[in-house]
């Protein structure tokens, strides 16, 4: 029997978390990147440099808990209204 259109796939709770969660890590490590071209645009300033210096352990920690905090916060605003 096919699945009813109302009733959302299985997976598809999951996949949306998944892609929200990577679009604000994404957001975040932009926001890293434009600030560090602003802060150290000087001659000879490479590009593999600055992405050696923003793609840290404590940097993908921090987008890790801020994009889960920020999914949540947003998800609990989406039900609520």
């Amino acid at each position: 029997m096919p699945p009813s259109p109302l009733s959302p796939r299985p997976l598809s709770h999951v996949l949306r978390a998944l892609i929200e969660v990577a679009f604000i890590i994404f957001l975040f490590y932009s926001n890293l990147l434009m600030g560090e071209f602003n802060r150290t645009n000087g001659p000879g300033k490479r590009f593999s440099v600055t992405l050696y210096d923003i793609f840290t352990i404590k940097n993908f920690s921090i987008a890790i808990i801020a994009a889960s905090m920020g999914y949540v916060i947003f998800e609990h605003m989406r039900k609520q209204l």
